[in-house]
């Protein structure tokens, strides 16, 4: 049953790279288990490759590309209480990624995913790093694709909200990184240690 020090990693391209690194995880004092994407479809999928080992119990899901410093996740479980919570960051460039729309109670309306510069008003960026209770798959299992072919975790997010199911807000402030872009990453490798 998932737990502290208790990891599902999926995978997909360079599987074999990032499960022979890691392995089982106890040279990392953790338990790793594995599931891998075949056919590269989009965030809305990828999770359920995991719900056998989910269960029944809560769980952070995290994009593999997103960095931040520990002590966040125990801010993102801080808010934890009704269904779910989605990570935010203020003034990223939500045409990168996705606008995120909340109501006056900051409980997520809904997501725009790669929105055009000037479409959205939202200064709230998805961070990629999310805590869910098992909820989440009754919407993984009914997504269709969007309009860039791909099942995507943010509309199951928005038919979530739509439905009246509570995923509460919490901007992240603090060491936070996408690091898709590998101009990002080489910066962050050349930058001192605790920067």
């Amino acid at each position: 049953m998932p737990g502290s020090g208790i990891f599902f990693f999926i995978t997909g391209h360079c599987a074999e790279v990032i499960e022979d690194h890691f392995l089982d995880g106890h040279s990392h004092q953790v338990r790793i288990s594995y599931g891998r994407q075949l056919v590269m479809d989009g965030t809305g999928k990828a999770p359920e490759l995991a719900r056998d080992w989910i269960g029944d119990s809560r769980f952070i899901l995290s994009y593999g590309d997103i960095l931040m410093q520990p002590d966040l996740y125990s801010s993102l479980l801080s808010h934890f209480h009704h269904d779910g919570v989605i990570s935010v960051k203020r003034g990223e460039n939500v045409s990168q990624g996705g606008a995120v729309l909340f109501d006056q109670d900051f409980f997520l309306e809904r997501i725009i995913e790669k929105a055009a510069p000037g479409q959205v008003s939202s200064p709230w960026y998805n961070a990629g790093v999310y805590a869910f209770t098992p909820s989440l798959f009754h919407y993984t299992a009914r997504l269709q694709k969007s309009p860039r072919d791909e099942y995507e975790l943010t509309d199951a997010l928005t038919a979530m909200a739509g439905d009246g199911l509570k995923i509460k807000g919490c901007e992240l402030q603090g060491n936070w990184a996408d690091v898709r872009d590998p101009q990002t990453l080489a910066t962050l490798n050349q930058a001192p240690a605790g920067s």
